[in-house]
């Protein structure tokens, strides 16, 4: 199918307006920064609108967008767990783990696992999570995103495409640091959010409602589970029994422990100004079933084979939307384009700075800590914008993308869950759970290259079953490493560990707020919603 792509002045002006507007918003924040507190973390001063706005635009960058609509044309809605679930792991991040990153003041996520187990666990977790944030998060991001900015204009290349968004993008977050990526992120998650109901609605208007979406879907001749959110066993994508290991696994990796994400909540104005925003990023990110994964169900009922997949989302903004809205729905995009690339940017620039730079010289003044971090987002930068044309000669790239995620994060995951809650959890035990999981995941990272490229048949289980697999064979290291050997000594155990004790405190503090201010009350209603979605879909 062929649609017209051609774009009024208008439209070029209102995403002219939107670049400018950022532009400003980076300098205005530039004289803002007048030490490392204002410049990482804000100055420790964002409330929970911003925080919510700001995990979601990071977290829905253009690979969310494309692949939702993509996922919701090709499999249906069974990608929408992954967005249920993430909202289920951000309340027990609200609930446990929050509380006790702000009350360590740290800059890093893994700065809390080197207090809590030393400092193999975090030069390992923040060298793996660096890596992620540029090949995954900043360069798969600038990919996705460049292809589909090059439908609106023809005449640019990707390579041009994709080092004009990564220079403007280093720009703003180097001026303005997180203050300047966090409200950034706002604007563009309010605009996504608006331009995705605009093709939402046009979508649905142009079909004529549930009904004949529901008919459509059937005279498209895909599985009668196809609306369905929860799949069987046997289903080849998302089997059921693989949401409580890979895709809760996942979940927790990148919303607990990946700076790329906990940066924004480090810079909360208090525990509860943090905890609220990350209940507000999980209602939003249940929005997207509605928003995000249907209109790729209804690309399917109103174009057909007619379109790849991958075309569904911007087949439809270009065929549906009027001028006007196409240039507000095209600045959204950009936005979810440039949200995932600053917060890479300035997730990374922060890791480096304060787990390696800092480490080694422990005598460098803010000034140093803030130039060597505006160095780091330049060189970070070049490399994402050189790596990111070259993904198109992975064919295998994104199919690979979850599976090798869910490989690695793991024994990430068994590190933070067991050792929040038990001081008998011990560094010796810690340092072998991450050596095990790191050779498991060589292994099976090694296994899967070798089976597409020889075509040899699989013998291995599905891979969300196998990062269980993985995850409870760590834990076990883990466990019985720490349990063989003596507790570790001298650490402040009250700052590290949640307990009873603790849970009694906070509610004696939330027992004087009205009940729709206690965040806990906000959880549940949460859940409720979750199943509900699940019981209707």
């Amino acid at each position: 199918m062929e649609f017209d792509v051609s774009i009024a002045w208008i439209d070029y002006v209102i995403i002219a307006l939107y670049f400018a507007f950022i532009i400003w918003l980076g300098l205005y924040f530039k004289n803002k920064n007048k030490n490392q507190d204002d410049y990482f973390l804000a100055g420790r001063s964002l409330t929970w609108p911003i925080i919510g706005f700001s995990l979601f635009a990071s977290n829905m960058g253009s690979i969310s967008l494309v692949g939702l609509a993509e996922s919701g044309y090709r499999t249906g809605f069974a990608n929408f767990s992954y967005e249920w679930m993430a909202t289920f792991v951000l309340i027990l991040f609200a609930v446990f783990f929050l509380p006790y990153y702000l009350r360590n003041k740290i800059y890093t996520v893994p700065e809390f696992l080197e207090r809590r187990y030393g400092s193999f666990a975090r030069y390992y977790f923040s060298g793996v999570t660096m890596t992620l944030n540029v090949f995954v998060d900043i360069a798969a991001g600038l990919y996705a995103g460049a292809v589909v900015v090059k439908m609106a204009f023809p005449e640019l290349s990707i390579v041009t495409i994709v080092w004009g968004i990564s220079i403007f993008a280093a720009f703003y977050t180097l001026l303005g640091g997180l203050a300047s990526v966090v409200y950034s992120d706002t604007v563009q998650a309010v605009l996504l959010i608006v331009s995705s109901i605009f093709v939402t609605v046009a979508a649905w208007n142009m079909i004529g409602g549930w009904e004949e979406i529901t008919a459509g879907v059937a005279a498209a001749g895909v599985s009668a589970d196809h609306l369905s959110i929860v799949r069987g066993m046997d289903d080849p994508n998302l089997p059921w029994p693989g949401l409580f290991s890979g895709v809760f696994l996942l979940g927790f990796y990148f919303w607990v422990t990946n700076q790329f994400i906990a940066q924004r909540a480090l810079a909360a104005k208090d525990t509860r100004q943090g905890q609220w925003g990350a209940l507000f990023a999980g209602f939003l990110k249940l929005s997207t079933l509605f928003i995000m994964v249907l209109p790729g169900v209804m690309a399917l009922i109103l174009y057909g084979d007619s379109i790849e997949a991958v075309n569904a989302y911007p087949a439809l903004i270009f065929d549906l939307l009027p001028v006007g809205l196409l240039g507000i729905t095209l600045a959204g995009f950009i936005a979810a384009l440039m949200s995932s690339v600053d917060s890479g940017l300035n997730a990374a620039s922060t890791l480096f700075t304060f787990d390696f730079y800092k480490k080694f010289r422990p005598n460098s003044t803010q000034d140093d800590a803030m130039r060597v971090a505006k160095i780091t987002i330049l060189v970070l930068m070049v490399i994402s914008a050189l790596w990111a044309p070259q993904i198109i000669k992975f064919d295998s790239f994104w199919d690979y993308l979850q599976m090798v995620l869910s490989f690695i994060c793991p024994p990430i995951v068994a590190l933070f869950a067991f050792g929040l809650f038990s001081k008998r959890i011990n560094t010796k035990g810690a340092n072998a759970s991450i050596v095990t999981g790191v050779t498991l995941s060589a292994l099976s990272i090694g296994y899967q290259f070798y089976i597409n490229i020889t075509g040899a048949e699989n013998l291995l289980p599905h891979y969300l079953y196998l990062a269980g697999f993985i995850f409870i064979l760590c834990s076990v290291i883990l466990v019985g490493v720490s349990l063989l050997s003596g507790p570790d000594e001298g650490k402040d155990w009250e700052a590290l560990i949640w307990t009873p004790k603790f849970f009694h405190a906070e509610t004696q503090s939330l027992s004087d707020l009205p009940f729709y201010y206690n965040y806990r009350y906000q959880a549940v209603a949460l859940l409720f919603l979750i199943v509900a979605l699940l019981i209707i879909f």
